[in-house]
């Protein structure tokens, strides 16, 4: 499980944008504006499983996802965080961050599956990654 031999997923490249990049984790941005909607990627190759990490970097990974959660709230304040590790369509290891509010697009099921994706534009884009930016700049790493 090589740093060096990282390669992120196709769809998760098509999907997400890069946000920042932490010690462990790829920051992305899902490319959806119904959501407030952050994806944690480890710069692992081969990693499934949370559990494919060695002990440490679980829990740089939970740090990390910490990080994000609290970043993503102080942009997009919610109702209620959704955090998540399915794999099951995308297997390459990557923990979601969503940001959640009582009637949203698809309050109060899973964002997963539910409509088609709205693209941010070109604006709204570089304004919430540049707010979320700053914010995770904030936060102690």
């Amino acid at each position: 499980m090589s740093k060096l031999d990282f390669l992120l997923d196709a769809r998760l490249d098509a999907d997400t944008r890069l946000v920042a990049s932490l010690a462990l984790c790829d920051v992305r941005l899902m490319n959806d504006a119904r959501f407030a909607w952050l994806v944690l990627v480890p710069r692992h190759a081969g990693l499934v499983e949370i559990t494919d990490l060695a002990a440490d970097e679980q829990t740089l990974l939970w740090q990390e996802v910490n990080r994000a959660s609290t970043a993503l709230r102080a942009v997009a304040p919610c109702d209620k965080l959704n955090l998540g590790a399915l794999g099951n369509i995308v297997r390459q290891l990557h923990v979601h961050v969503v940001a959640r509010c009582e009637g949203d697009a698809a309050w109060p099921g899973p964002v997963w599956g539910h409509g088609s994706a709205e693209p941010y534009s070109d604006t709204s884009v570089a304004a919430r990654m540049d707010a979320l930016r700053q914010a995770l700049a904030k936060i102690a790493g």
